[in-house]
């Protein structure tokens, strides 16, 4: 009995220590071969933000998915998102990481995957969005004091085109749709840009399907499946020849 409450207390301790470092309880433990990862509110970079803001840090996030990659307990990823972007990089380089993992991903957008969170959406194997959640499409932007040399446009261009080229690689959307919701100038009132909700972000080729967290498990199931019966017949074929 005493050796159990050692064990659990350690367990105690791990989730304390997890909520103070990364702002988060491990979602799945015990005997789950799916690893749940949240992107909410605002994605930090190399800037900190302040205390009051609600955010995902990378520097967090990145050593989890190398994680998810290595763990062989690990057959697959969900990844959730509610967010309103921040950190262009940051972001991207989440996605980068998400798009080259070996393991099957789906995502899930609830509430809102606006501005850089579109490209973590879309970096999964398969992407679900909720009905009601929505999905915003624009220019970077800058925040702050900025050089007016063409040198600043042309590094701001840079930066979009990487990010269109992503979008456009990891969805079905064409890159010519896609600059015209962010070039957008009858929608929002005091900005360019889109906002897409739920069956639009599907019709647009944006999103892979309609879904909530069932229809989002099952797939990424689906996908585990998958994988381990091209793991068997590789594995077969390679014992034939």
């Amino acid at each position: 009995m005493r050796k159990t409450n050692e064990l659990d207390g350690g367990e105690n301790e791990e989730v304390v220590s997890s909520v103070e470092s990364l702002g988060q309880t491990e979602p799945v433990r015990a005997d789950s071969d799916i690893y749940c990862l949240t992107v909410i509110g605002q994605v930090e970079g190399h800037i900190v933000l302040p205390p009051q803001n609600k955010t995902t840090k990378y520097e967090h996030v990145i050593p989890q998915l190398v994680a998810v990659e290595q763990n062989e307990k690990i057959h697959g990823l969900l990844l959730i998102l509610n967010t309103v972007g921040g950190d262009v990089e940051a972001g991207l380089a989440i996605s980068e990481i998400v798009a080259g993992l070996t393991k099957p991903t789906v995502s899930l957008v609830l509430g809102g995957g606006h501005s850089i969170g579109v490209p973590i959406a879309v970096s999964a194997n398969y992407s679900f969005i909720a009905e009601t959640a929505s999905m915003t499409i624009h220019p970077i932007r800058l925040t702050g004091m900025v050089i007016g040399v063409p040198q600043s446009f042309e590094y701001l261009e840079k930066m979009q085109e990487r990010v269109t080229r992503f979008v456009v690689n990891h969805s079905q959307i064409s890159e010519q749709v896609f600059k015209e919701l962010m070039l957008n100038t009858g929608e929002m009132a005091r900005d360019i840009g889109t906002t897409v909700v739920g069956r639009d972000a599907v019709n647009y080729g944006l999103v892979d399907e309609v879904g909530g967290l069932g229809n989002a498990m099952m797939k990424l199931r689906s996908l585990i499946q998958e994988t381990r019966g091209q793991a068997v017949n590789s594995f077969v074929g390679g014992e034939k020849s």
